[in-house]
């Protein structure tokens, strides 16, 4: 069922969500969680897609809100909000309100979104981009227990993850961290297999991807070792190397979809490391609303922390990269930390290059 309500308020809106409901024959709402999506027309298709296949596990009322503030002064003295509300089929296991803002209103999301959160469920806010540089100060974050973020889509991700800990609050967590779960899991299980002290380690993946850094980031916390930041060309992390003096634990994945693990003493096996969809890295991230401790620890480490390959071509590469960004007026995160992509060069450690794909882990 799909409901258009053209300048309108939340409670006509709140009306309209409980005639739905009636008429599909429902008497109580059954929802776990509020969901607040700020995007724009452009990712509004997208986020409400992953949403929709997420709330078949959490079943949520989810609110879409997109600022349209106008761009000529006639369209931004135009208050107006209009609503598009999604019941039953269209809308997964739960309710869907799209919230389009026009005018002033843009810049008072909080008040209109406020009426429609449901009563004693706790609130998830999501930026799929443009995320503020606060996400708990800021006014719809500030309503939230969990704040979710993607460094990824911007266009410095690693400058992304610098400003992601400078404003880490409990409660805020970020998908780059999400795409690194099973990498994280499938590494602990290996040492859990066959315990060993691990000297260094090195992580491989494309340039600028911030779930390649967040990996390095936990293996330098959990391990206290030095790891290597090794460039390749994806796509998202290509393999992790844990050297002890046996030999290496290597989980090797070069196409984005099998992982191989490598063990000495052991026999190679397959693991399934497919690179997931948007809907499951949401799902997972509502599974849990309490703080994420070990975030919050890896995000906040210095990613000067990762080593770089000692080889003179690729520091020459990387210098080339940011003179061309400083040129260009492009946002760096620290000058000494950015990386190029030197899938062709040949790295001081082993690097798996011939690979090309889509940000992510």
């Amino acid at each position: 069922m799909k409901i258009d309500l053209t300048n309108t308020t939340s409670s006509k809106i709140n009306a309209a969500l409980m005639e739905a409901r009636r008429g599909s024959g429902a008497t109580a709402a059954g929802m776990v969680l509020t969901l607040v999506i700020v995007t724009d027309e452009g990712s509004a298709y997208d986020a409400l897609k992953a949403a929709n296949d997420a709330s078949r596990e959490h079943p949520m009322r989810t609110l879409a809100v997109i600022k349209r503030a106008g761009r000529s002064p006639r369209a931004r003295a135009e208050t107006r909000l209009d609503a598009e509300i999604l019941v039953g089929s269209d809308a997964g296991s739960g309710e869907t309100v799209v919230l389009r803002m026009h005018g002033e209103l843009a810049a008072h999301a909080q008040s209109v979104v406020l009426p429609l959160l449901l009563p004693d469920a706790p609130v998830v806010v999501w930026w799929p981009d443009n995320a503020p540089l606060h996400p708990a100060q800021d006014p719809l974050g500030s309503l939230a227990q969990r704040r979710i973020t993607d460094a990824v889509t911007a266009e410095s991700p690693v400058g992304q993850l610098a400003q992601r800990a400078q404003s880490y609050t409990p409660g805020d967590t970020d998908l780059a961290w999400t795409r690194i779960t099973g990498w994280r899991s499938m590494l602990a299980a290996a040492l859990d297999q066959r315990p060993s002290t691990i000297v260094s380690a090195a992580v491989e993946g494309e340039s600028y991807n911030p779930s390649v850094e967040l990996l390095g980031l936990w293996l330098t916390n959990r391990l206290h070792v030095p790891v290597e930041r090794v460039v390749t060309g994806g796509p998202g992390i290509t393999a992790v190397h844990l050297r002890t003096k046996d030999g290496d634990i290597t989980l090797d994945r070069p196409d984005g979809l099998m992982g191989t693990l490598s063990m000495p003493g052991s026999p190679d096996r397959q693991v399934a490391l497919k690179r997931r969809e948007t809907a499951e890295l949401i799902a997972e991230e509502l599974r849990r609303l309490d703080p994420d401790d070990i975030y919050s620890t890896a995000v906040r480490t210095p990613v000067d922390r990762l080593r770089e390959p000692a080889n003179a071509e690729t520091a020459a590469a990387e210098r080339v990269a940011h003179a061309v960004s400083v040129a260009a007026g492009e946002p760096v995160a620290n000058p000494d930390r950015v990386t190029s992509d030197a899938s062709e060069k040949k790295p001081a450690k082993k690097a798996v290059g011939k690979r090309a794909g889509k940000d992510g882990a």
